[in-house]
């Protein structure tokens, strides 16, 4: 087991040899989820279709509703 301090400012250090297995470089983004209070932390590809599902809502939003939304905040602004 790897084990890691949490910094005054909430940063984490990856444990290289875990960022060598994932091939992360200084500059990629890893994004964090909460699974029966446990960290996962997972790379973000450069495809935008791995971020499908990230965000959950059980609200939907038809398109009508969507440009109606945009037309009116384009006409406050």
């Amino acid at each position: 087991m790897l084990a890691s301090n949490i910094t005054s400012k909430g940063q984490v250090t990856l444990p290289a040899s875990i960022r060598k297995k994932l091939n992360l470089k200084p500059g990629d983004r890893v994004v964090f989820t909460l699974k029966d209070n446990k960290i996962i932390a997972e790379p973000v590809s450069g495809d935008i279709s791995s971020l499908f599902g990230l965000i959950e809502s059980d609200k939907t939003v038809s398109l009508e509703d969507m440009e109606t939304a945009i037309a009116k905040a384009a006409s406050e602004g």
